[in-house]
């Protein structure tokens, strides 16, 4: 339904429009306005470094002069093989004002899944760590078309180690390394070496391509969404005017900036609203805890996992997260139980949004200030309403529109919505349906419903349902009641063969720091509190539950592992 068409709904955006017009053609105009408006504010903050808007304009003019002269042109890809760091923000604007579409790769991807990517995209730039490239990059990229290689460190742009944000190690030796064909450069040298050189100015349209942003790959080899400036600049707005932040405001960078959640929910965010952004170079629960108490933000955007694992982190306390005003998670299911747990320690309520790489992040959010109901018959918390200029429909596996209460896929059409997918015309076509009398409408392979209020559940991905013995077992459901158990940190449930039930479900589950319990209790715990064929026949207690980087549960690593 769309925001406008549900008039319950103004009660939660008083004073807000239904409807938000982008203030901003392209991202990269966004971002000028911002260094225009504040150029002696804050930009960057990343340990004791500071960078200004005045001073990440100039830096990334050189960047983009250092480009142009290395061959770069326009539409060229430039990839970003990077953790949390200042160079990133650099990269991504950099390319822009170069005239270039940004790659974001995650930097736990190896060998083989950098050569997918390297390939895929076409990019003929990338932007690395050093350690890296020294591990990975060199190797892949003679079977590349990457002709330019800038290779940077962590520990640049910052005046402060910390041993538990930086590993051990020494900083690797370039110059003895095979470049493999690509002219490998210093990106601090390039920086300095154009310092104070204008690039050749460049417009773009809403339609044009920002940045690549790869799917996760569960249902098949990594796909590149095609995130346009139009969508960036629209999703952006829509994060500030949803939970009413402001240019005061102080963002902390705790999601992969890589994911699209933190290439949005922090980076473009940050630049639309012309504030600071704070950055640790990669999470860690007690550093965490330490940046919040000295930087002192107000929002931050996260997955639910790492919010668990900052409740357990060593140095938490209760005036810990005291100048956070707004959180938001998505990214992953939410535990209602966890909700209540986090404001029962840190006195704040989580606010779940939910979206998907090809929605630029956010399509559906809890509006600030309100508590998601949770379904009675599923213990699903709502991930929301859509959320400006926004449309979603649940519809069956003919495409017929199904009526509140019925599950069914979720379907989204709106301005943050992709233009397809990189060079893949018949995955575009597959997944954006382009009926002529409506607009492009994602099928977004999430299996849901929507309450006769307008609230939206999401019950699971069509993939993970289990079927045993002909029952429909939704894993969502089974590890909500597992998250009330008090000695659980984490839970993720599969299904298994099974000789009688064909499948049967399986549960992983991570303890608490102290708290001790066995499988068997754990399978009790749950059979009182579910129907019988819902139930995990098998429990197995992990140090840690398998995630992605950005908190998803690897369920595929989990279905493949056997028992003890």
């Amino acid at each position: 339904m769309a925001y406008a068409d549900r008039p319950w709904l103004t009660r939660y955006a008083e004073g807000q429009p239904h409807d938000i017009v982008p203030d901003f053609t392209d991202a990269l105009s966004m971002f000028t306005d911002a260094a225009a408006r504040n150029p002696d504010g804050d930009a960057l903050r990343y340990f004791d470094g500071r960078i200004t808007y005045r001073e990440l304009d100039r830096l990334t003019d050189a960047l983009a002069v250092g480009l142009r002269d290395a061959g770069f042109a326009p539409g060229d890809r430039l990839a970003m093989y990077l953790q949390n760091v200042p160079q990133f923000v650099i990269g991504l604007v950099g390319t822009w004002k170069a005239g270039g579409i940004a790659v974001s790769i995650n930097p736990m991807n190896r060998e083989r899944e950098l050569e997918l990517l390297l390939d895929d995209s076409g990019a003929t730039a990338l932007l690395c760590l050093e350690g890296l490239y020294a591990d990975v990059a060199a190797s892949v990229l003679p079977r590349t078309a990457v002709r330019t290689v800038l290779t940077t460190s962590e520990r640049d742009f910052q005046g402060r180690d910390d041993p538990r944000a930086f590993p051990a190690g020494r900083r690797p030796d370039l110059g003895g390394m095979e470049p493999g064909g690509a002219d490998v450069t210093d990106l601090v040298a390039l920086l300095e070496r154009f310092r104070g050189a204008t690039p050749p100015p460049v417009s773009f349209d809403a339609g044009d391509t920002a940045f690549l942003t790869y799917t996760s790959g569960t249902t098949g080899p990594p796909k590149g969404a095609m995130n346009t400036h139009g969508n960036v600049v629209f999703n952006s707005q829509a994060y500030a005017a949803w939970c009413s932040l402001g240019r005061h405001d102080v963002l902390l960078g705790i999601a992969p900036l890589f994911h699209i959640t933190g290439l949005i929910g922090h980076v473009t965010l940050a630049q639309y609203l012309a504030a600071p952004l704070v950055l640790f170079h990669r999470f860690e629960p007690a550093l965490g805890i330490d940046v919040i108490r000295e930087e002192r933000p107000t929002f931050t955007v996260g997955a639910i996992t790492v919010f668990i694992a900052l409740m357990n982190a060593p140095n938490a306390d209760r005036d810990a997260l005291a100048s956070l005003t707004t959180i938001t998670s998505g990214g992953a299911p939410i535990p209602p139980s966890t909700v209540t747990a986090f404001h029962d320690m840190f006195g704040i309520w989580i606010h779940n949004i939910y979206g998907l790489t090809e929605t630029t992040s956010p399509s559906h959010g809890t509006p600030i200030g309100t508590q998601g109901p949770v379904d009675p018959a599923s213990g699903a918390l709502s991930v929301g309403v859509p959320i400006y200029n926004t449309v979603v429909r649940i519809l069956d596996d003919d495409g017929g529109e199904l009526p509140p209460g019925e599950v069914g896929e979720i379907c989204t059409s709106g301005p943050q919505v992709v233009a397809g997918y990189w060079n893949k015309p018949e995955e575009t076509a597959n997944g954006l349906l382009r009926d002529p009398t409506r607009p492009p409408e994602l099928h977004t392979g999430d299996v849901g419903y929507m309450d006769a209020e307008g609230w939206f559940y999401i019950v699971d991905r069509k993939k993970d349902q289990i079927n045993a013995g002909g029952y429909k077992v939704w894993p969502r459901e089974v590890e909500d009641v597992l998250y009330e158990h008090e000695a659980v940190r984490e839970a993720a449930v599969v299904g298994v063969p099974d000789e009688y039930r064909g499948e049967t479900v399986k549960a992983f589950v991570s303890l608490k720091g102290g708290a001790g319990t066995t499988p068997d209790e754990l399978i009790a715990f749950a059979k009182e509190r579910m129907a019988a064929y819902k139930y995990p026949r098998q429990v197995e207690i992990l140090d840690e539950v398998p995630k992605t980087v950005t908190g998803k549960v690897l369920r595929r690593e989990l279905r493949g592992r056997t028992r003890d």
